[in-house]
């Protein structure tokens, strides 16, 4: 029987690498890729139960999903120089935007940090394909069969899945400044706990705890927007806390308007780390 499901749905591991090879930088090996859905889909054939009521397809191919989001995250995929020169052109870029009162262009903070404007725009890329990347880990820490995609993409799924982005891009963003740092160090620049415990002055298993409540708020900030009715009820509610989360949905709420959220042109970007909300 599991045989049978491998050999059959052997066509959604080759679909699911080649979405994924198109969202990151060109050194990941294809072949690394296939492998790890190989396995995820195997690991899908020998735990499937059908009486739970979800297709094979729908099932397996999160998990392959799964597999290839763990084996980009086991071998490093951005390389370290990768995320230096991120840093390091975040800062141009800061830098640029004070002196000049508006976000600097590409040739611009080529100029300032001596490379080439190609080399920016290929390092930019490379950055971009790092947060499309992110926005998906950070989505899957959620029950995995609610992050299948489906396999055709109508036009109205289209625009959900844009809404989705900038609200995501909006949680982030108006998190409270400590867990803000959290959430990015780690899902957007690829740190690692013990880094962020020394830059916070906190333990490690502080940064951990931090993470899943940043990743709770980010959760129900988005929940609040797209599905109010979603928000989970307080067995014992606090005023004060009642109030942060209000305020919290507020900044969310007014972080952007309708037709930005929806414009064909928005991606996600790496939020800036000054919050917006105490």
């Amino acid at each position: 029987m599991e045989e049978m499901l491998v050999s059959e749905h052997l066509p959604l591991v080759h679909y699911a690498v080649s979405e994924m090879a198109s969202k990151v930088p060109r050194h990941v090996s294809r072949d690394d890729l296939v492998s790890a859905g190989m396995a995820g889909l195997a690991q899908a054939a020998r735990s499937f139960d059908p009486e739970r009521g979800i297709s094979f397809d729908r099932y397996a191919s999160t998990r392959i999903r799964g597999a290839l989001l763990d084996e980009l995250r086991d071998r490093d995929w951005a390389s370290r120089s990768v995320r230096a020169k991120a840093r390091k052109m975040a800062a141009a870029t800061d830098q640029l935007t004070a002196q000049f009162g508006r976000t600097p262009t590409s040739s611009e903070v080529a100029e300032h940090l001596g490379m080439d404007t190609t080399a920016v725009e290929a390092v930019n890329e490379d950055v971009h394909r790092a947060v499309v990347l992110n926005y998906d880990s950070i989505l899957s820490q959620g029950d995995a069969e609610d992050i299948m995609p489906s396999d055709t993409r109508s036009p109205d799924s289209v625009l959900v899945e844009r809404e989705r982005k900038a609200y995501l891009h909006d949680a982030i963003t108006s998190l409270p400044e400590r867990l803000r740092a959290v959430v990015i160090g780690y899902f957007f620049e690829e740190r690692s706990m013990q880094d962020l415990a020394e830059e916070l002055g906190v333990s490690e298993s502080r940064i951990s705890r931090m993470r899943a409540e940043a990743l709770a708020l980010i959760k129900d900030g988005m929940n609040s927007q797209l599905e109010p009715e979603q928000l989970p009820e307080e067995s014992r509610p606090s005023p004060r806390v009642a109030r942060r989360k209000a305020a919290y949905y507020a900044a969310i709420a007014s972080a952007s308007d309708f037709r930005t959220r929806l414009d064909a042109g928005h991606r996600i970007v790496v939020p800036a780390k000054t919050s917006t909300v105490a």
